[in-house]
């Protein structure tokens, strides 16, 4: 069963507290995700989702442009630590209904899993398994 830390091997993206959800936007668009965790330091304060964007900031009528961060992003964001197995991580976002996860490591920000990255690896095991039972049963195990 494969662990977060192997999804966690490229760049962690992350933005300020201080920074504006226009900011924050902007970064995001410009790496393509649609979460970024929000530090305040090396601390992990918070989430910042497209669903924020949608639900308290432009539905509201907030300006972009004015609004920090920490008036929109969803504080103490649920964690999982980066050794955990992939199905933990699965079982964490369905229990806290949430697309995207901090990957944390001895307590710091390691990483981002989203429910596409998870569910991708979790199909790529449950494919290979399939596989192996259906050779075991045909008899033909290399």
């Amino acid at each position: 069963m494969s662990t977060l830390g192997e999804l966690c091997r490229r760049d962690v993206y992350f933005v300020r507290a201080g920074q504006t959800v226009l900011e924050a936007c902007r970064y995001m668009t410009e790496r393509n995700i649609g979460a970024v965790a929000v530090l305040e330091g090396e601390r992990l304060v918070g989430i910042f989702s497209e669903r924020d964007v949608l639900n308290r900031v432009i539905a509201k009528g907030l300006d972009p442009a004015a609004t920090p961060l920490t008036e929109v992003m969803t504080p103490n964001p649920v964690v999982v630590d980066i050794g955990a197995p992939i199905q933990d991580c699965l079982q964490i976002m369905r229990q806290a209904n949430c697309r995207h996860l901090p990957v944390v490591s001895e307590g710091r920000l390691a990483g981002m899993v989203s429910l596409r990255d998870a569910l991708e690896v979790d199909l790529d095991e449950t494919t290979h398994e399939i596989k192996q039972m259906r050779a075991y049963i045909h008899g033909t195990v290399e």
